[in-house]
């Protein structure tokens, strides 16, 4: 990556607002050719990473995250039963099928209540006793009944279907023509298998999935820096967990260190090790030396943290993640994006400067796949609730167990925000809408900047540095004054 002015603009601390990208010459014949793979390690067909955020993954996250090419990190507070419960229900997923919500005949209204809100297509499959479809709800189907009212008094009996192994194509052409927004799959006995909507026909036709050696979905998980770090990494990679993250929010510190070199010895070369987070040259060269492959980088700008506010201290995204990156390369290694992300824009602008993927929380925090419920306000608006890992309200979640004096003092530091509403939006309330909003905006990020891959964006992008009038004149606002 290069500058346009490098004898004033390397002089200054930027964030992802003050820079943008100059376009080139591309050789190439069309923007699918661009090949968004990542380079740090194997698994995944783009940089897309779920934050280990209590609010934004969990179970539902990370398989759909790696069955769409990207990778969940389960949060570090999650108890270790419940992390090994999710694995083995990840590691069983179909690597292209969601897993389908379904009831028997003899269900309530109040059982299909409580689960047709976790899957943005609201499609309830019901199964006889064999699995074999039967009817289906929808939201359509659930007016005017009672709630103690048996599913098969007001499921539909007509059911499309297909058969799994069909292809994407000839998926999306037969939900098209029966007008329908999915179907479930059936496997060859004519159980239910799975199920797939029309969009995600599409979608996954442009992304590969996320696989581990063994051809199962990824996934990663978070662990504190606490002195059970070395046990709870080799009990997360004896589950199968492909990843881990050491995580806190300052991670240019002894503990940090000492932990890395811990667990390093603990698992071996098993999977790779992420650490962070830092800001600096310094830090990212003491957590590459101490064992970590991925470095982890930024300082406070995530959409729920208030580090800044509350300490001053941090470092602008943009000259951050280019500092930290040119560090990283030199040492052979690679660096995270963490947080900051609001728009495909800046997921461009990260890669540019050198990231290998980046992480995104807030925004995936308003979708079905995200943990928490969907509920409304007074409007009827659809939203979900979503908090700092540093907030109040996640120290006092980590700090559950112990004495209750400890647990008070530990609360007055607080660098997050203990509740916030994320809106669902109308074309972005799922994990593939969000995703293929930012990876098609990547691939043309690459062509305008005349690459095909990382490497090739890395080394020919051009970054210019612009006012806030040259930032907002790149934003929609047409229409009148």
């Amino acid at each position: 990556m290069r500058f346009m002015h490098p004898e004033r603009d390397e002089l200054l601390e930027l964030s992802l607002d003050d820079v943008f990208l100059v376009p080139g010459y591309f050789d190439g014949t069309s923007r699918l050719d661009v090949d968004l793979t990542p380079v740090d390690f194997r698994g995944g067909s783009h940089p897309i990473v779920s934050s280990n955020m209590n609010a934004v993954t969990g179970k539902r996250m990370a398989e759909t995250m790696a069955r769409f090419g990207g990778l969940g990190v389960l949060p570090q507070d999650m108890e270790l039963d419940t992390v090994a419960r999710i694995v083995r229900h990840i590691k069983s997923a179909d690597p292209r099928y969601d897993t389908p919500l379904a009831v028997s005949p003899r269900s309530t209204l109040r059982d299909v209540h409580g689960i047709i809100r976790k899957r943005s297509h609201n499609l309830v499959v019901v199964v006889d006793d064999d699995q074999r479809p039967v009817g289906i709800i929808t939201t359509a189907d659930l007016r005017d009944e009672d709630q103690y009212a048996p599913v098969a008094r007001f499921m539909s009996k007509e059911v499309v279907t297909i058969t799994a192994g069909l292809s994407n194509r000839e998926a999306f052409l037969q939900m098209e023509h029966a007008r329908v927004k999915a179907v479930p799959v059936l496997d060859r006995e004519g159980r239910l298998h799975g199920v797939l909507t029309r969009d995600d026909a599409v979608r996954l036709d442009l992304l590969s999935p996320s696989l581990d050696a063994d051809g199962k979905l990824m996934v990663a998980c978070a662990v504190g820096i606490s002195g059970e770090a070395p046990e709870q990494a080799r009990r997360l990679v004896d589950m199968g967990v492909s990843v881990l993250v050491l995580d806190t929010a300052h991670g240019h510190q002894r503990r940090m260190l000492e932990s890395i070199a811990s667990v390093r010895a603990a698992i071996g070369r098993r999977v790779p090790i992420v650490a962070g987070n830092v800001c600096t040259i310094e830090g990212t060269r003491a957590l590459i030396e101490a064992g970590a492959d991925v470095v982890k980088v930024n300082v406070g700008p995530g959409a729920m943290c208030t580090t800044r506010m509350q300490t001053a201290v941090g470092r602008p995204t943009f000259t951050s993640m280019l500092s930290c990156a040119r560090e990283a390369h030199r040492l052979g290694k690679h660096v995270w994006a963490d947080g900051g992300v609001r728009d495909p824009r800046d997921v461009a602008l990260y890669l540019a400067a050198g990231a290998s993927r980046v992480m995104i929380g807030t925004m995936l925090a308003g979708t079905y796949e995200s943990p928490g419920d969907v509920k409304q306000d007074r409007d009827g608006r659809s939203y979900k609730e979503s908090y700092g890992m540093a907030s109040a309200r996640a120290v006092n979640d980590r700090t559950a167990g112990i004495d209750p004096f400890e647990r008070a003092r530990k609360a007055f530091f607080r660098e997050g925000v203990s509740a916030s509403r994320v809106y669902l939006e109308a074309g972005r309330e799922s994990v593939g809408e969000i995703l293929i909003e930012m990876l098609t905006g990547l691939q043309s990020a690459f062509t305008y900047t005349g690459a095909s891959r990382w490497q090739e964006f890395h080394d020919k992008a051009a970054v210019g540095v612009q006012t806030a009038g040259g930032f907002h004149e790149g934003t929609p606002h047409g229409g009148r004054r």
